[in-house]
């Protein structure tokens, strides 16, 4: 087995994720490489979510009998553990959502309902990236859309990364909202969050940080960011399906208007009018992920006891090892950085001229795990001029005996093509 430094036991923790030990197509081991798209999950999440249903379910916020007030403590307690795990000043400033994508259009709409000085409308610029998952892209061309606003975006330079050459004529004085991803999930690319802050600050812009590829691969500190919002989803970070997060700072929630009206996020309510509950829960309306979000701490607690900075280093081994070994498959282009530095766990290829789908599907054959497709990055792929790409993508459990199977794997694929 090829041995690697700072990989972590694999062996060991591969026992908290049943799924691993699975056999797909008859008898083929799974080997498990669409992490972007979204993790496994350990018992101890697994655990948590039938132990919430079996024991404690009830709605929160509301009820004075036991049931109701034990489901609180488990759904707030889940809220003290996303602000610790971000590092953010204030529990206060994490708002549960369904999912990245909603924690992105909740900023986008907020900002078109806002007053002065926050207001997006048609004298103001959007700035966004071309690099971008469609759920940071769509959202804020429905705000241009809506209010006259211009959107602008930098583009990609021919190895994966932004191209931040002008950056003051993107982002200007006219500038009221600059979102990016921190790391892309088509490419792999780490951005450089630090320079283009600081320009935003310059010009008094708010900024908006994807970190859905991020939050799961390593530490994540809102408050070193310097961001105004930060998003992400539990889904890609061991946890369940439907809770997402997004961080925003405590004058920021407070001043901005909800989204979403309804239960639980009102003061006061009137046939004329209504008053709104101090955030988090202005932006909460309903019943909200309750059993998600109590996945989601487990999922925290999971993560936190291997150690953020280990899974780090764990991955960057691990990718370090993917590129070389793929640079062996002849016709494979990794669309990209083809370093391991600052790069995240994903890699997109292409092999030849043998299209994604089909390496996809031949490669599922033999039990290995890739997305294939423009992974909601279509700009991307349009960018290089390809239909799609296949993407392998790695975890905390993943391994190099795995990558060593996707590269047999692809001179498979290679012969059944001719």
């Amino acid at each position: 087995m090829t041995q690697l430094p700072g990989l972590l036991d694999t062996e060991a923790i591969r026992k908290d994720f049943p799924v691993l030990d699975r056999l797909v197509h008859d008898d083929k081991k799974l080997v498990y490489l669409d992490n972007a798209a979204t993790s496994q999950k350990p018992r101890q999440v697994l655990d948590a979510l039938s132990e919430y249903y079996e024991r404690y379910n009830a709605n929160v916020h509301r009820g004075v009998h036991v049931l109701a007030e034990e489901a609180t403590a488990l759904y707030e307690g889940a809220r003290d553990k996303v602000a610790s795990f971000i590092n953010a000043p204030s529990r206060d400033e994490v708002i549960f959502t369904k999912n990245a994508s909603e924690s992105l259009n909740l900023v986008a709409n907020m900002l078109g309902w806002a007053d002065e000085p926050y207001r997006v409308d048609h004298e103001t610029e959007i700035v966004i990236t071309e690099m971008e998952h469609h759920s940071n892209i769509v959202p804020w061309q429905l705000l241009a859309q809506r209010t006259g606003a211009k959107l602008k975006w930098f583009g990609l330079t021919d190895d994966g990364r932004l191209d931040l050459s002008n950056i003051e004529e993107i982002i200007t004085e006219k500038t009221k909202i600059v979102s990016f991803v921190l790391v892309s999930n088509i490419l792999g690319t780490v951005n450089p969050v630090e320079t283009i802050i600081r320009r935003a600050q310059e010009v008094g812009a708010l900024v908006c940080i994807d970190a859905s590829q991020a939050a799961p691969h390593m530490p994540l500190d809102v408050q070193a960011l310097q961001a105004d919002f930060v998003a992400f989803t539990g889904h890609k970070m061991c946890g369940p399906t439907g809770i997402g997060v997004l961080w925003g700072r405590q004058e920021l929630l407070e001043d901005l208007p909800p989204f979403l009206g309804g239960g639980e996020m009102i003061e006061t309510v009137s046939m004329h009018s209504s008053t709104y509950a101090p955030a988090p829960h202005k932006f909460e309306a309903g019943t909200p992920p309750i059993a998600q979000a109590v996945g989601l701490g487990a999922a925290i607690d999971y993560l936190q006891s291997i150690g953020m900075d280990k899974i780090l280093a764990h991955e960057h081994a691990l990718t370090e090892y993917a590129v070389r070994r793929l640079a062996e498959v002849p016709d494979l282009r990794i669309i990209g950085p083809t370093t391991a530095e600052d790069r995240g766990a994903a890699i997109s290829f292409t092999l030849g001229d043998i299209h994604p789908h089909d390496v996809g599907q031949v490669l599922d054959e033999q039990g290995i795990a890739v997305r294939v497709g423009h992974h909601c990055a279509r700009p991307v792929c349009l960018r290089y001029g390809i239909p799609a790409t296949t993407r392998a993508s790695f975890y905390l459990y993943s391994t190099p005996a795995e990558i060593d199977a996707l590269v047999d794997g692809l001179e498979h694929v290679r012969n059944f093509f001719g």
